[in-house]
């Protein structure tokens, strides 16, 4: 009887390693941590309990699947960022009074956290170092963070106590099964789900960033409040090495670099639609041409199709049911029109537009398509979330037995391009959303090609579940620029269900009719978020080959002028794009705004150069001048730009 009275008493608890440890019934995370080691213990805030993650004081009762979870991982962070939300939210009660600060809700973002409150009046900025210091008292105290379980009687009353309307409104819309938590640090209450630190004393390194205004809930309908970001690290150094990196993204601002360097506007009168200036253009035909020549070496063609079309289309396609809300519309001859959001279902109109046999196929189908998606005004941000944008789109129409083979070549084009810019990348692969179009055993084998793929190919890739597009699962392609940011462009997406939609056919072997299916594939993206991204990737700085200006000429005086443009000249006919600075201003300035401007190569020309037939080379990021022939320079630049070497990093 005692052996089966302590069989009762105890559980098994399943570590990630596999390892089976038998613990009391009750046991809680904090003391599984201090039994499987003190080290453990020390670091551990929280665990994780059948996958749910839970805080450290949680009591496990019955046989489970444990894992601890410590602060030196992202898990960690997040939770660590949120307490921090909390903890912000308790200096603001502190400093402005409980009636007057109102609390809507505190989530961890990337890379740092927001609170967004209702106040009579907005706090400036400059009222947030103030609040910092509240908050490091609040942390020194070291109060304990407790989870309370309540009803939702008691929960509503409490909140309507506290006179804050919208948790009042939070729990009012939790379904009517929701466990409902409350986390309490000394007189603070908030309403969460959790977990949490321990205690304040956790909370070490943290910075306010700034206030901004934003819609109660993501609706425009509701009213605005105002929203406090900010971060937070285990250690100061890692806040200060994320500091630095966020000063050093202020100056590689992309809107702020492209009105200095004259390569993109925006109006009032189109907002979210970016205006090119000539030397944008410049970078952006540069940029189409590169996958252009990549594309005539792979045997894709280039169409084009119209910008708007019938309604029924988009009906037809899927995407009026599942992207309506995303769409701009318009009428015509007592009929509905959709600019197109996307490039795929003139596409399938291409395809079937003549008979095809399976001889034919893959047929690879590129266009540099305009396309126009509904954003709000709040969510606009330059070139990085525009309304209407170029999207490098391309459809490959294939037989079944050469999905495979033709993913793999779209991922090694990929590969290709993103390595001239120096990019490196790391893939996910997004599956089956909730949303999806057509039945679970295509998608299951739309799925399992793409996995086959990453596995031949031997390309390591994190799983995105849900995540697919609504029409077939994707493999994504996240890059990482200068300043170690991640930004998704390019995109490989397996489809079965267009060429369902579109009765899309083609002749086979045996002379009867099937299915092709269709891999759609973007590279850049959108060509004016890549813009937007190199610029700030090269800080202004581009490499020679896509710099809008390669080669400023800079005369000493008057006198130097027609020798300039001899000079000129012999560059242009080598096809390198030249400025001449003819200003009757100092040396000493023209090359300042040369600088300024991030010319790759600034050719200076005195009485030396024009009695020798030479120049005076400075390159971009390098003080010592070299004199060259006008044969050597041309030689030297011609080669750098067939190269698209990058070269003009050095500045950067």
């Amino acid at each position: 009887m005692k052996n089966q009275s302590e069989n009762q008493n105890h559980i098994q608890i399943k570590l990630p390693d596999g390892a089976i440890r038998r613990c009391p019934a009750g046991t809680t995370m904090e003391q599984l941590a201090e039994s499987i080691s003190p080290g453990l213990r020390k670091k551990a805030i929280a665990g994780k309990i059948n996958g749910e993650a839970v805080d450290l004081s949680y009591s496990i009762e019955a046989d489970s699947d444990v894992e601890i979870i410590i602060l030196d991982s992202p898990e960690g962070l997040d939770i660590y960022r949120h307490s921090t939300a909390h903890l912000l939210a308790q200096a603001l009660k502190r400093l402005y009074g409980k009636q007057e600060v109102q609390l809507g809700i505190g989530p961890v973002i990337s890379d740092g956290f927001y609170y967004d409150i209702a106040v009579a009046s907005p706090l400036p900025n400059e009222q947030l170092a103030v609040i910092e210091q509240e908050m490091a008292r609040i942390a020194e105290q070291n109060l304990p963070i407790v989870r309370r379980v309540v009803s939702r009687e008691e929960a509503l009353q409490l909140f309507a106590q506290l006179e804050e309307p919208l948790k009042v409104e939070l729990i009012q819309a939790l379904p009517e099964n929701a466990v409902i938590t409350l986390y309490e640090q000394g007189e603070f209450i908030d309403l969460c789900r959790g977990p949490h630190l321990p205690s304040t004393g956790w909370i070490k390194a943290f910075k306010l960033l700034h206030t901004a205004g934003a819609y109660w809930r993501g609706d425009s309908n509701n009213q605005v409040l105002q929203r406090i970001y900010g971060t937070a690290f285990p250690k100061n150094k890692q806040l200060e090495e994320h500091l630095h990196m966020l000063e050093e993204a202020k100056k590689r601002d992309h809107r702020k670099l492209g009105k200095e360097l004259g390569l993109f506007m925006f109006s009032e009168e189109a907002p979210g639609m970016p205006f090119y200036l000539p030397n944008g253009m410049i970078i952006r035909n540069e940029l189409e041409e590169l996958e252009r020549g990549i594309h005539r070496e792979r045997a894709y063609d280039e169409v084009r199709t119209p910008l708007m079309l019938n309604n029924r289309l988009w009906e037809q396609s899927g995407h009026w049911e599942h992207y309506k809300d995303n769409m701009y519309f318009t009428h015509v001859d007592d009929a509905v029109f959709a600019l197109k959001p996307m490039n795929c279902p003139g596409h399938m109109l291409i395809f079937k537009n003549e008979l095809r046999s399976y001889r034919d196929l893959p047929i690879r189908l590129a266009e540099y398509g305009q396309v126009h998606r509904h954003e709000f005004s709040g969510a606009l941000n330059g070139m990085m979330r525009v309304r209407t944008f170029c999207q490098d789109d391309a459809h490959l129409f294939v037989r079944p037995d050469q999905i495979e083979e033709e993913i793999a070549k779209v991922m090694a084009l990929i590969d290709d391009i993103y390595s001239i810019f120096g990019f490196t990348y790391r893939v996910e692969l997004s599956t089956r959303p909730a949303d999806s179009m057509g039945s679970a055993q295509l998608w299951d084998q739309a799925e399992e090609a793409l996995k086959n793929v990453l596995v031949q190919q031997n390309v390591p890739y994190m799983l995105n579940e849900g995540d697919g597009a609504f029409y077939g699962p994707k493999i994504d392609f996240h890059i990482r620029d200068a300043l170690g940011r991640s930004w998704q462009c390019g995109t490989i997406q397996l489809d079965f269900q267009m060429p369902e939609k579109f009765d899309l056919t083609y002749i086979g072997e045996d002379g009867g009719k099937h299915r092709p299916v269709v891999i759609h594939r973007a590279v850049y993206g959108s060509i004016d978020r890549f813009m937007g991204i190199l610029t700030e990737h090269f800080s202004g700085a581009f490499p020679l080959w896509l710099a809008p200006v390669q080669v400023k000429l800079l005369p000493v005086s008057s006198v130097h002028l027609d020798y300039a443009l001899q000079v000129k000249q012999q560059l242009l006919k080598a096809g390198l794009r030249v400025q001449v600075d003819a200003r009757s201003e100092k040396l000493g300035y023209k090359i300042r705004e040369a600088q300024l401007a991030k010319i790759p190569y600034t050719l200076v020309i005195g009485d030396q150069e024009a009695s020798e037939g030479t120049v005076s080379v400075r390159r971009r990021g390098v003080n010592e001048q070299q004199g060259m022939s006008i044969a050597q320079i041309v030689e030297q630049l011609s080669r750098q730009v067939a190269a698209k070497e990058l070269n003009a990093k050095e500045s950067v």
